[in-house]
């Protein structure tokens, strides 16, 4: 089995999985994550390889970290990650890319991510969830950050934090690969109990 079917067949089982946990239907969850219904069953169903944008939506909405929904098994307390199973989540031709190192489910996901952004590429995102928190740390070149329209810019050996339920995006501006670091802590998903 090829790794991306692994990844394919990974996703289903755990979207289904954690789509039970929290007790959504499908049309709960398609609402949610903003996700047609369609592409939740064929997720679900391993006959699609969804976007990243998609993955992203969906975890959001489950509140469970990307790594949760990618994750091959779950096991002991401490795991380790080698590189050769990072995830590459976004790449261009340019050369741009971002990893998905490790995630966890603690008081809610938290992922950390390796960025590599070359000279004129970006990255968009949509809100997250209302509590999520990204913090970077620039280890090379310069990133621009714009969170809710207004534009920061972050050079090598600075740190940053924001508050991820507003629109926000990563560029590179400069002339040099700009390299980073980042955290993205999402909060638990509650679920609700019906009366």
């Amino acid at each position: 089995m090829s790794d991306l079917d692994q990844l394919t067949q990974s996703l289903a089982r755990n979207l289904k999985r954690w789509r039970g946990e929290r007790g959504f239907t499908l049309d709960a969850l398609a609402a949610r994550a903003g996700v047609s219904r369609g592409m939740i069953i064929q997720i679900e169903q391993a006959r699609t390889n969804p976007s990243v944008g998609t993955t992203v939506k969906l975890a959001d909405a489950l509140g469970v970290s990307i790594t949760t929904l990618l994750d091959y098994e779950q096991g002991s307390q401490v795991r380790l990650v080698p590189e050769s199973q990072a995830v590459r989540m976004w790449s261009t031709e340019a050369g741009s890319s971002t990893m998905l190192l490790v995630g966890a489910e603690a008081r809610g996901p938290i992922e950390l991510w390796s960025w590599h952004l070359m000279p004129g590429d970006g990255s968009a995102s949509d809100p997250h969830p209302e509590g999520t928190v990204e913090l970077l740390h620039v280890t090379a070149g310069e990133l621009t950050l714009i969170v809710d329209g207004e534009v920061h810019v972050v050079p090598a050996g600075t740190s940053a934090t924001f508050e991820a339920h507003v629109p926000h995006s990563y560029r590179n501006d400069g002339s040099e690969p700009a390299d980073l670091t980042m955290a993205v802590s999402i909060p638990p998903v509650v679920r609700r109990e019906s009366k």
